[in-house]
């Protein structure tokens, strides 16, 4: 059976009372979880949900994440999951994009899903509590079977972003997702007995496929953490055993930051090894963390198109500073040029991939489709190159995706509603270099003169982000504000965003 969740099924067969899930106090074995996930689908299946119905996920990482996902897969259903932290106008814009049939939310997060919901027909939000979520689905009979699906049925809508800032549903298959789990256990040794640390959201491709799926898979354990705290996390790696740290280089960053307090220390953390991705990790903060944990740090390289895995650096391989390392089993890599010929070794070309981890295609979007997929091959949009020993390194991005602590800022759409502030002219986005989160989100903005001068570059800075607050989620938002007269152009009339600098 193809259907991604016998990944659970299959390793609560073998190690039904050893744990799972871990979130504090609470230890979920395999068996409870296999067990809450059947009576999930039945519930699913009670409420109408059939055999390719989208079902959104807005939940934290939770244990309940974990319930619900393998929940909606064994019944049939397609995973739609979706950050928290997006806005009631975002989230009508995913539900309605996706035609989600029902939305389970988080409790602390139910209104904004209800809210969401009241421009749409028929579709249901189901709160999901801490407490009685878990009493409800023990009264329900569990689901007696998993619902067969094939290879190439879609599995999950995972929402990215393209250079129209509009969100994108990759669909992402059973076996674009399974494969993954499988490389990624591989690649990480995983084992029966190994925790890994679960700081990563689940409703992100990397923790997903790295964290959930590819820990089920080998019959190991995660230890959650809703919210990233360095203070929280190190007390998770001591007091859980994690062995093995799976984070963006931004907690890697913080871990030493708070390290270096002089208040906490290392002791009595034992990691195998730390696996970095979801952007670039400065050489000098992987060696400096390899010194203080007294381990090795293996960065690698994904798209939500690609499940995510598609390169990385092996263990056993030789580790390049700065290099995102080798191609991994099952997919394919060319550096090409723009009219896709590849490049020679060494020098620089747009990330072309292809391989059983490539997604089947964005969700409705044909035209999208068509302009990635060209010539068999996914055109990743980064730009990069390769060395004579087959390493890769990336070098820019081909578009002007800001890079904010691990998630993707797309500057068109932040844009978009700056240009709904009254008086604003024009407006432009951009990556800051930031200590803290790799890049910050600035905006530079043109005011009508009037405006301008009736109410001052202070106050209107304010109104500004006020605004912008309310209508993008929180880690999309500008911190920085820059009022100017003008901004730069070409010849073309395109400004020049290259020439515009803000400092964090």
């Amino acid at each position: 059976m193809t259907n991604l969740a016998t990944l659970l099924t299959t390793s609560a067969a073998k190690y039904t009372s050893d744990p799972a899930v871990i979130l504090d106090d609470l230890r979920l074995s395999y068996g409870q979880l296999d067990d809450l996930s059947a009576r999930g689908a039945a519930l699913l299946t009670a409420n109408g949900i059939r055999p390719g119905d989208r079902v959104a996920l807005v939940l934290p990482n939770v244990p309940h994440m974990a319930v619900l996902y393998y929940a909606i897969l064994r019944a049939g259903g397609i995973v739609v999951p979706l950050n928290p932290l997006l806005t009631p106008r975002e989230l009508t814009y995913h539900f309605q994009d996706a035609g989600v049939s029902f939305v389970l939310a988080w409790e602390d997060m139910a209104q904004a899903s209800q809210k969401a919901v009241e421009e749409l027909d028929g579709v249901a939000v189901l709160p999901i509590s801490a407490q009685g979520t878990v009493g409800h689905l023990m009264s329900v009979e569990p689901a007696a079977e998993v619902v067969e699906r094939e290879d190439e049925d879609t599995a999950v809508l995972l929402y990215t972003s393209g250079t129209t800032g509009r969100p994108k549903g990759a669909e992402l298959t059973h076996h674009n997702l399974h494969s993954n789990a499988e490389i990624a256990g591989e690649l990480f040794d995983l084992r029966n007995g190994d925790v890994m640390f679960g700081g990563l959201p689940f409703f992100h491709v990397f923790g997903q496929t790295v964290a959930l799926n590819g820990v089920v898979a080998r019959g190991a354990a995660v230890s959650l953490l809703p919210r990233f705290h360095p203070v929280k996390a190190l007390e998770i790696l001591r007091r859980d055993h994690v062995n093995i740290f799976v984070g963006v280089p931004t907690m890697y960053v913080a871990l030493l930051h708070e390290l270096g307090k002089g208040e906490l220390t290392t002791e009595g953390i034992d990691l195998r090894a730390g696996v970095s991705g979801g952007s670039a990790m400065p050489v000098e903060v992987m060696a400096k963390f390899e010194k203080v944990f007294d381990t090795s740090v293996y960065e690698g390289y994904g798209l939500s198109e690609t499940s995510p895995i598609v390169c990385f650096n092996q263990p056993g391989n030789v580790r390049k500073p700065g290099s995102i390392g080798t191609v991994v089993r099952g997919a394919e890599i060319r550096i090409v040029d723009g009219d896709d010929n590849e490049v020679p070794t060494n020098e620089v070309g747009e990330i072309a991939v292809r391989g059983q981890y490539v997604m089947k295609r964005y969700w409705n979007k044909p035209e999208a489709t068509e302009e990635a997929m060209r010539n068999g091959w996914f055109h990743t949009g980064d730009m990069g190159r390769k060395d004579e020993d087959g390493a890769i390194f990336i070098v820019d991005r081909k578009k002007d995706m800001i890079l904010r602590g691990g998630y993707n800022v797309y500057p068109r759409e932040i844009e978009e509603v700056v240009y709904q502030f009254p008086g604003v002219v024009e407006a432009a986005v951009v990556g800051v270099p930031s200590e803290k989160h790799g890049e910050e989100v600035g905006a530079v903005v043109v005011f009508e003169s009037g405006v301008l001068e009736s109410k001052g570059r202070e106050a209107l800075s304010q109104e500004l982000d006020a605004f912008v607050q309310e209508r993008v989620a929180k880690y999309k938002y500008p911190r920085i504000y820059r009022i100017t007269d003008e901004l730069p152009k070409g010849p073309t009339g395109k400004i020049l965003k290259r020439e515009l600098s803000l400092d964090a």
